[in-house]
């Protein structure tokens, strides 16, 4: 039997057009990559969410991995994908930020996606920071 190779596929999705700004960020700094697919919710009230969700879900097949990037923890579009976490190969990521996701989407696809996903976290909390005050504090060491 055949072992089929899975693919890490990666799905970003956000009220308005923020995605497509991500997307945007993410080509200049690492290029162009394949399987990213984009959910800017309630910008075409034509299209629901949930059928945007169906559409990228039938792009993802059951050997493949699925990681959803999700814009606020406990908003629309989170809940409407939660409805597919449950799956073995979808990993859902809410409240993301830039370095979350160049780490998470530069990583060898055979890295274990939980491994993969909890180091990208941490580091992703370390990005964030008041850089006033740590302007202020590098001024008080200076002055020590």
């Amino acid at each position: 039997m055949e072992k089929t190779a899975k693919t890490r596929k990666f799905l970003i999705a956000t009220h308005g057009t923020f995605a497509a700004g991500v997307k945007s960020s993410l080509d200049i700094i690492v290029g162009a990559m394949e399987h990213i697919f984009l959910i800017q919710a309630y910008v075409d009230e034509a299209v629901s969410v949930e059928e945007q969700i169906n559409q990228v879900m039938e792009k993802v097949g059951e050997s493949d991995e699925l990681i959803v990037f999700t814009d606020i923890l406990g908003g629309s579009i989170t809940n409407q994908v939660l409805q597919h976490a449950l799956k073995s190969n979808v990993h859902v990521i809410s409240g993301f930020n830039l370095p979350l996701l160049i780490e998470v989407m530069m990583v060898d696809a055979d890295t274990p996606v939980e491994e993969t996903i909890a180091s990208a976290i941490d580091n992703a909390k370390e990005q964030m920071a008041y850089v006033n005050k740590l302007l202020t504090k590098q001024e008080e060491n200076e002055n020590d």
